[in-house]
């Protein structure tokens, strides 16, 4: 009962990944799943949106752009109507000039004939004037005037002005409406370099002005509208064109992927173009953590400590102390009761009282089965005392035989049934008087007997001093009776054959040699003689070697005399009895 205690008590102490708390806590984690996702879900569900809030933003952004150039280039053309009389006049070009001074984001004015030659220019424009007059003459802008168009942009030569500029031109028609040159003007393309410090517009904005192609004009960092190889820019410029703005995405030259916003100035010359970085949904995620991780975390780590606080508080620290009670119950002791389960949950109050019930049921069983096995144990050994005193009743009835018997034979063979009888009394004496009634150790049992057959002869013959060298064994009586007999056959022997006539010195061993036991009786007699080797004892000490399994040996003693030895296997018992009940020698046991 007390093992079957100890092992229940081992099985309610579960390994770590096995217990309630671990699968508790899983079954819950997995439960709340759900609020995660669903922050993964609203995490990316914003992150789109923003996305789209950013590209309408940097829409938006280049559209005011292109409408903030697009009226500074309005103003220059307005400028430009408003000095086509004075173009013609004798004093031109020191007003031009003057004027040019005056005004900021001007580089240069000019007037030009039908033919593509200078009227009139400003100074900045004047002093270029050959190689001007050339390219103005095969300009497809300025041919672009006489097909009849009113306004044109164009990117300045790069030997007009003193910075790289746009020319911005008008057409200039006689009162027939026949082409009569045009009015240029040139602004430095850092006047229109586009404004970045919007607050709308998101981080890491960029700002360009593309001609009709798709190249450069300004930029406020060129790497970010150098895309990538193989890409076209045409196709937004188309649709610039077309919808007045554009917004498409692009890796710039590094790799980089990026939003691009365009939207057209005037006509189909010059566009406004913004760049931004297009974030994917994990740097959005490291930029905005708190909407993104921590919100979501936060609500599922909060769930889980709840249910498991809960869980704890309910189910848990109830079992727990159930538990500790059952490890008490395991080690016999059944006074502590689960009292303190009477304030748990329904369920655990009835696993409470079940447990009580339990304890009742064991506690008035133990009781009754002591008390049972008490009687037994009373009955056995008074049992066992009877069974010795009738047999100590019939040696003596022997020895009164033996005593009036005349001959010799006859009253040597009473005397070996007598001892024979004697020692199965000192057997039952031996259980009795031991603390198992089951099992006696073999150690006390044979020294007691060799002193019990020493002393049965001793008033009858030449004195004879005896020795017992004995390990302790504990065996039961099925084993301890052919074991008893067997000595007692040696030991008469020895006192026929070699103390008769002469007394001596008798050796008893017995060793406990692991699977084997040895038991020797060793006299200082004359030898081993062919009666010694042929009698009737030597017959019953071959036939209780073979209840034993064991075998008998009859060897000359290394001094004189001879060793009678019988090798068995070691008897097993179940229960092992105490050693310092025993004795004080110990020796290897089989349990």
């Amino acid at each position: 009962m007390v093992r079957l205690g100890r092992a229940l008590g081992r099985g309610l102490a579960p390994p770590q990944f096995q217990g309630i708390r671990f699968r508790l806590g899983a079954a819950l984690a997995f439960a709340l799943l759900p609020i995660l996702a669903l922050g993964a879900f609203q995490a990316d569900s914003q992150f789109r949106l923003q996305d789209q809030q950013r590209r309408e933003d940097l829409q938006l952004a280049a559209e005011r752009t292109a409408a903030s150039v697009k009226g500074r280039l309005d103003s220059t053309t307005v400028l430009l109507q408003a000095l086509r009389p004075e173009a013609l006049e004798i004093y031109c070009e020191p007003r031009l000039t003057a004027l040019v001074q005056r005004l900021e984001g001007l580089d240069g004015l000019a007037r030009l004939t039908p033919t593509g030659q200078t009227a009139c220019a400003s100074n900045a424009l004047g002093a270029a004037t050959p190689a001007w007059l050339e390219q103005a003459r095969a300009s497809p802008w300025f041919q672009r005037l006489r097909a009849g168009e009113d306004t044109v942009l164009a990117r300045a030569p790069v030997n007009v002005g003193e910075a790289p500029g746009m020319i911005v031109a008008i057409r200039l028609e006689r009162p027939l409406g026949a082409f009569d040159g045009a009015m240029v003007a040139v602004i430095p393309l850092s006047a229109l370099q586009p404004d970045i410090a919007d607050r709308a517009l998101p981080e890491g904005s960029q700002a360009a002005l593309t001609d009709g192609a798709g190249q450069l004009l300004t930029a406020t960092d060129p790497t970010a509208f150098s895309l990538s190889e193989g890409r076209s820019v045409t196709g937004w410029v188309e649709r610039a064109r077309a919808d007045a703005s554009a917004i498409f995405e692009a890796d710039d030259a590094e790799g980089r992927p990026r939003v691009y916003a365009g939207a057209a100035l005037a006509g189909r010359d010059v566009y406004a173009l913004l760049s931004a970085p297009a974030p994917g949904l994990l740097s959005w995620a490291r930029l905005n953590p708190v909407g993104a991780f921590m919100v979501p975390l936060l609500a599922w780590l909060i769930a889980f400590l709840s249910v498991m606080w809960v869980s704890e508080r309910i189910v848990v620290r109830w079992l727990i102390y159930l538990e500790r009670v059952a490890a008490i119950y395991a080690r016999g002791r059944f006074s502590v009761r689960p009292v303190q389960a009477m304030n748990a949950p329904a369920e655990i109050r009835v696993l409470g009282r079940t447990l009580d019930d339990l304890a009742d049921t064991i506690t008035h069983r133990d009781a009754d089965l002591n008390a049972s096995i008490e009687e037994k144990d009373a009955l056995m050994r008074e049992i066992h005392h009877r069974v010795k005193n009738n047999l100590q009743i019939i040696s003596s009835l022997l020895s009164m035989q033996q005593r009036a018997l005349t001959d010799p034979q006859a009253k040597a063979a009473v005397g070996d049934t007598r001892q024979r009888i004697s020692a199965l009394a000192l057997i039952y004496r031996t259980l009795y008087q031991s603390a198992d009634l089951r099992y006696a150790d073999a150690r006390i049992f044979l020294t007691e007997l060799v002193g019990q057959l020493v002393a049965s002869e001793a008033g009858r013959g030449p004195v004879v001093t005896s020795s017992v060298e004995a390990d302790s064994l504990v065996v039961d009586p099925d084993k301890l009776a052919p074991l008893a007999l067997w000595l007692v056959e040696a030991v008469t022997n020895a006192q026929k054959h070699a103390f008769a006539s002469r007394g001596g010195a008798l050796k008893v061993r017995f060793r406990v040699e692991g699977e084997t036991s040895v038991l020797e009786v060793e006299d200082d007699g004359p030898g081993v003689s062919e009666t010694y080797r042929a009698g009737v004892g030597r017959t019953l000490m071959g036939a209780f070697a073979k209840q034993l399994r064991g075998e008998v040996e009859m060897l000359p003693a290394p001094t004189g005399g001879t060793i009678a030895r019988m090798t068995f296997a070691t008897p097993e018992a179940v229960t092992p009895i105490d050693p310092t009940d025993l004795g004080t020698r110990t020796a290897p046991r089989r349990s």
